[in-house]
């Protein structure tokens, strides 16, 4: 079984790398963790909380990388660097759909357009192929 290091550590390089593409390739508007800032502890627009919104994300895929090695190796190996970012894959796509169905929509209440949906698939798949390929590397 992987170790909750290899997932925080998987977690947060995840995250990071996630958030890069992200700021890259995004439209430049708040990420929904800046929403979730704005309509439940402040009272501004989410533009104003960007950097709450950022260390939030940051948390929140933290998170999920130690629950990643608690939880997938249950059902999936995570043992081999293949089987590691195969699992990360499946374990990204559930995060998507989390996100996108879950998050943005039932408590958000936003509707992301196509475009926007397809970049949070393709930025939860990076997360997901970084954070299995670290864990499955089995060095931590």
């Amino acid at each position: 079984m992987a170790s909750i290091l290899a997932g925080l550590v998987g977690g947060l390089l995840a995250t990071v790398a996630m958030t890069a593409l992200m700021m890259a390739i995004g439209d430049g508007s708040p990420p929904p963790t800046a929403n979730f800032w704005s309509k439940f502890v402040g009272d501004e627009p989410p533009d104003e909380y960007m950097m709450q919104g950022m260390v939030l994300h940051l948390l929140y895929g933290t998170v999920a990388g130690i629950v990643f090695v608690l939880v997938v190796p249950l059902v999936l190996s995570v043992s081999t660097l293949t089987a590691g970012i195969i699992a990360g894959i499946a374990y990204a796509l559930v995060l998507f759909v989390v996100a996108a169905v879950f998050w943005m929509r039932l408590v958000l209440g936003m509707e992301p357009e196509m475009r926007k949906a397809g970049g949070l698939l393709v930025f939860h798949l990076t997360y997901g192929v970084v954070l299995g390929g670290i864990v499955g590397l089995n060095i931590l």
